[in-house]
This record gives C-alpha cells, structure tokens and sequence, in this order.
C-alpha cells in the first residue's frame, strides 16, 4: 500500500472475503440475503431495469445503492447465486463506461444536472469491494479513467446538491486508488472535491439546529440538505476522512464534537439521531430513517480504522444490535422508512408528527414513502461483518467488533486462522481459537474466487508459533472483564480500551474473553429512563396485529396495531436497577432479531398511565418523571430494542 502523503490508520481493513461468519450472524446475512436484498433485482424497476445496466428504469443512487450492499453480502455468504448477480452487474458497469471516462448514465434534468457524481460515489464503493474479493484487472483501470473524466468536469461545473454534502464518499475511493497506484493528482482531486464540499466541520462547531427543524423555514434559510438526516449521517466521518489528507488535529478531533451534537440535542437511546428525514429533536417517538442508520454504522466503520478509537465501535455495536435489526420485518422482506424509539404503531397516518415524511413512513413494506432506504438499506448488516477485524500497524490483529465469525490472513508470510465463537451480544463470553498455517493463498481471479480455498490450505498448516500483538476491545460498559489465553490465570482488561496480547501464538491458543454487562440506566428527555445491559437496549415487548394494505407478498406493505397496552411508568431503582429487574436467557434461535426469538428478556414492574396517549398517531410526549399512578402495580416483560416492531424505549418512572 502506497500510503505517502495520507495520515496511517491504526488499523487497516481486511480484503473483503477474509472474515466469513458463523453462528447467529451467517444466518442473519442469509436471512438478508433470503429477503428483499437478495430479490430485489428480480421484481423492482429501479434496480432490475436499471439504466446502470443497460435498462431503462430509474439511472441515477439506487442500483449503485442495492450493489453496495449486495457486494459484501454476496461474497461473505460465498453463494454462487448473488455472486453471479454481482459479476451481471460490475461487468454491465464496466461494459458501458462512456469513451470518456465516465461511469453510469449521463443523465437529465430530472435528477438535477448532467453530470451529477454522486450516484458514482456510491458505485466506486461498490468496485472496490469487488476489487478486494476478486482483484479483477479491469477495476483499476476503469476508476482512474472515470476519476480523470471526474477532475475535468469538477474544473467546469464544481459539485452541487447531493455530491457537494457527500464528497468524503468521493474521498474515500480516491484514497483507496491512491494507496494502489501512488499517484499524485488523486490527491489533488481529493483537494478538489473537500474544497467544493460543504464544511461539515464547519457546521457542527457552530450547531444553529437544536431543535425540531422546521422545513419550510429550513428550505427560505437554504439549509435544507444541511439538515438532512442522511445528509447528517454521512457527514459525521467527513473530518476525520480529510484528516487523513489535512493531517489537521482539529479535523481528528472534530469528529468527537459532532456525536456530543448529535447526541445532546437529537440523540437516542439506540445511539442513532432523529430524522424524519430532516433533524428531529430529543423526543423519541420521532423517526430515524433507515438509509441514516446504515450511513451512520458505515462512518463509525470509517472512522474506526482512521481514528482507531474503542468508542465508535461500542457505537457501532449499540446501532447495529437495536437500531439496525428494529427497522426490518424480521424475514427481511419488508422495511420501515423511519422508526421510532416509543412506536406504540405503525400506520398510514395524515396527522403526523415527523418534519416531513409522507403518512406511511412508518409501516413496514417495500418502498414507504420513498425507495431510497429499499435501495440502500443492503450495507448495514454486511458492512459490520466485514469489518469485526482489522489489521495493526505492527502486524497485528484487532478485534474491533464481537459476533461469530472466522478470520483468515497473512502475518509475516504466514497464515493465520482466528474462530470466534460466542453467542454475544446475548451472552458475555467470547472464545478465540488461534491458529497458525502455512502461507496463504492469492486471492483468485474473478472466475475462481472461493473462500472455501482459503479454509482448505488452513487443514494443511504448519504447527510453529508465530508472534504477533492479538488486540482485543473491552468496552466502555465492561467493567471487571477478564482474558484468559489457554490455562493460564485470567488478567483483568481495563473497560474502555484495547486490551493488547503479545506473545507466540502456537497451534490451537484458546483465548477467552469475558465481558461482564450488567443491567444500567440512562436518563432520557423529560427524565425519562432506558435500561440497557450491554450494547443492547431493552423496549417493553407490544402485542402486535399485522394487517397487509398493499402490495404482494412476500413484499408486502403492512401496517402493525398493538394488542396490548404500551403506556407503562416502570417501577424501578434508577441507581440500582438490577433490583428491580430479572432477567432469563433463552437459545439463540433461527431468528433472534424477532419478538418470538429474542434471545433474553428482563422483568420488571409497572403501572399503566391512562392519560399517557397517542398524539399526532405516534405516543405522545414521555409525562415528566416522577409520575403518580393509581392503577395496579403489573410485570412487565421488556426485549432487547432489535426484537422488537413495536415498542416503548424511552420510559417515565414512578415516585
């Protein structure tokens, strides 16, 4: 890697088809891949009649949005079917890249102007992914010539709209190609596009949205897309990216000022930020839009490997166990637009309280109120697979992130095989199981790429020792967690950091790491309480009546009614909460991320609140705690926020 001139990140991403997951995970990915991800080209215009291939459907984000999700899915599933999926569209990409240079549909004014880059910024991300599951020749090549068209018309017609809020996507890519080739005017180009972009450091140092925004105003002000949730979500890496090339200290620190913004006047318990689909406030029962979600977990990702900090990944997990999982029908075959930490029900509702989504924003089905999040809802679970580990600057390993898994590398010219077995973030233990090889393949050519090639030259290691630095993250929630390597007496790991082992790993090292999660609060807006247990957040589970309104199964359009009560106050030790409630595992099933299947659940006591009601069809205001009631004291059964469809997060408490 050609990395002069760019900041080094303290950890570097595995090519893509190094990491396969087990376990709960792989069948989370299959689930995906079993739904609308791995459908969608087959019945949807704008992706199976896409102009990006040759169609004459929608040419402009969404079928560069669906193949960056599908990419990563396709490979760390190793199934042949998406796989050949992918190869159909990359070689349509490539095929049909104009003599100039440039890549996808030239396109009209209906999407603005003719030569609008931002769809491309998504495409080239999904290239490069390509690029490290296959090393396909014709990649290279095909950026730079679309890169080279990109300078000349950024020199005539500088970015606008969607690109000129987006441009570290841009960013991004040319860094990769740059750290490939070395060559110098991809960091002029980089200077280009962050110079014509919007300064969203800039914008968070002086924060002038603090509330609710009101769109009307928004739009006269000409802030409107500076207060776009995705918008928002993208731009939180947007300085730690160009610090990589600005080398500026406030540009790396800019990044920790923008999550204290967001989480101060619009966060949520999840650790995601209201927008329907403009910025939202404190109150959770304002929506999160999906595409800011996914957007979201693929900056902390990002900034992950920039800033090599264990903060964005305990963000990271906290998103991607609630937030992520808790927007899709659990078969995955339809979504939400916007969801909501207090969705007492989902329903087509022309009294709404979001900024300015359309009334079935929150039901769940094929396309709600916009196809943007159909289209770009595939990275988010993928995404997270493939980056769980990383590589270190001193030829090590980093585990960024816990969910079953394998990882297969190369360390000093020898392979190293690392299975990560554990049912977390349900249960607090993880097992590693280190072992070394031999040396590892190539990664094939196109035609021949097979992960399974990689598992089989692992039965043929060598049994030496290899010394390398093995870095495991202990969260900031992990107070008392031990490591234990073989059967050697367990060391305490200090929570908040990345605990470092270094020694000679041989064949077979057991390492086993336990990550103690007790049951803790957090004070919300109008003192309301969530109660967490590690990175999980627990909702009181609503009965739930699922009614179909349109569209055709499978991707149908649903509206979800409650069958049970939701206006609880909780009778609960805010200081002490594991006093006040229990919990009771269950085994990890076929579908943990659904009410039946939730893995464990917590007790607790309540009393309902007759006057807390629904307002604008959404539960109304959380009531300011301590909140009297006179109705009988009941137990309550609450399940982690990503099993759940309907729920209530954020809760007032009772004297």
């Amino acid at each position: 890697m050609n990395s002069e001139n760019l900041s080094s990140r303290p950890f570097q991403p595995l090519p893509l088809g190094r990491i396969r997951p087990t376990g709960w995970l792989k069948q989370q990915l299959q689930i995906q891949a079993n739904g609308l991800s791995g459908h969608l080209d087959e019945f949807w215009p704008d992706v199976a009649e896409s102009q990006w291939i040759g169609g004459k459907a929608e040419g402009w984000e969404r079928g560069p949005y669906w193949l960056d999700g599908v990419v990563p899915l396709a490979f760390l599933l190793n199934d042949p079917k998406l796989k050949s999926k992918v190869r159909h569209w990359i070689d349509s990409i490539l095929q049909l890249q104009h003599e100039d240079g440039w890549l996808g549909p030239v396109l009209d004014e209906t999407y603005g102007y003719k030569y609008d880059p931002w769809p491309s910024f998504v495409a080239l991300k999904a290239l490069t992914q390509y690029h490290e599951a296959t090393a396909d020749e014709r990649v290279i090549p095909a950026i730079q010539k679309f890169l080279k068209k990109l300078d000349a018309v950024l020199t005539e017609a500088p970015l606008q709209m969607w690109g000129q809020y987006r441009w570290a996507d841009l960013v991004l890519s040319i860094h990769w190609l740059y750290e490939r080739t070395g060559e110098r005017w991809l960091l002029d180009l980089a200077a280009k596009a962050h110079s014509q972009g919007y300064d969203w450091r800039k914008n968070f140092a002086d924060f002038a949205f603090k509330e609710k925004v009101n769109v009307e105003k928004s739009a006269e002000q000409g802030t409107f897309l500076a207060t776009h949730v995705v918008n928002n979500a993208m731009g939180i890496k947007h300085p730690g990216v160009w610090y990589r090339q600005s080398h500026s200290l406030e540009d790396r620190d800019a990044v920790w000022q923008i999550l204290d913004v967001f989480d101060t006047y619009h966060g949520q318990a999840t650790g995601v930020f209201t927008g329907d689909e403009h910025l939202a406030g404190l109150n959770p029962s304002q929506g999160t839009e999906l595409c800011a979600v996914v957007e979201y977990m693929f900056s902390l990702e990002m900034l992950l490997m920039i800033l090599g900090d264990q903060r964005l990944a305990d963000r990271l997990e906290r998103i991607a166990f609630n937030a992520l999982p808790a927007t899709f029908k659990p078969d995955m075959w339809a979504h939400q637009y916007v969801q909501q930490a207090n969705q007492a029900v989902c329903k087509l509702s022309e009294d709404r309280i979001y900024t300015n989504n359309g009334p079935d924003a929150n039901i769940f089905g094929l396309q709600p109120n916009f196809g943007c999040c159909t289209a770009n809802m595939h990275q988010g679970w993928p995404k997270f697979a493939s980056h769980l580990w990383m590589k270190t600057l001193d030829e090590g390993l980093a585990a960024v992130a816990y969910a079953p898994c394998i990882v297969e590398t190369e360390i000093k010219g020898r392979s190293v095989r690392i299975e990560t077995e554990t049912d977390y973030p349900f249960e607090d233990a993880i097992r590693l199981t280190v072992k070394i090889g031999d040396t590892m393949p190539p990664i094939a050519p196109v035609a021949e790429a097979d992960s399974q090639k990689i598992g089989d030259t692992m039965k043929h290691h060598v049994p030496d020792f290899l010394c390398f630095p093995l870095l495991l993250r202990i969260p900031a929630w992990a107070e008392n967690a031990t490591v234990r390597v073989g059967d050697e007496a367990p060391s305490p790991a200090q929570a908040g950091t990345f605990h470092r082992i270094d020694r000679n790993w041989g064949e077979n090292a057991i390492v086993t790491l336990q990550l103690p999660a007790r049951v803790r609060t957090q004070t919300r807006h109008n003192g309301a309480v969530s109660i967490e247990r590690g990175p999980l957040i627990f909702s009181l589970r609503i009965g739930e009546d699922w009614k179909q309104i349109g569209g055709e199964a499978p991707h149908a359009d649903w509206e979800v009614y409650p069958t049970t009560a939701w206006n609880y106050a909780l009778d609960i030790d805010r200081e002490n909460p594991e006093k006040s409630i229990s919990l009771e595992s269950h085994p990890v099933g076929s579908c943990p991320f659904s009410p039946e299947g939730a893995p464990i659940r917590a007790r607790v006591k309540g009393k309902l609140l007759p006057g807390w009601q629904l307002v604008q069809n959404a539960a109304g205001p959380v009531p300011q705690s301590p909140v009297p009631s006179s109705s009988p004291l009941e137990d309550l059964e609450l399940i982690p926020y990503g099993c759940t469809n309907l729920r209530i997060t954020e809760f007032p408490t009772l004297p």
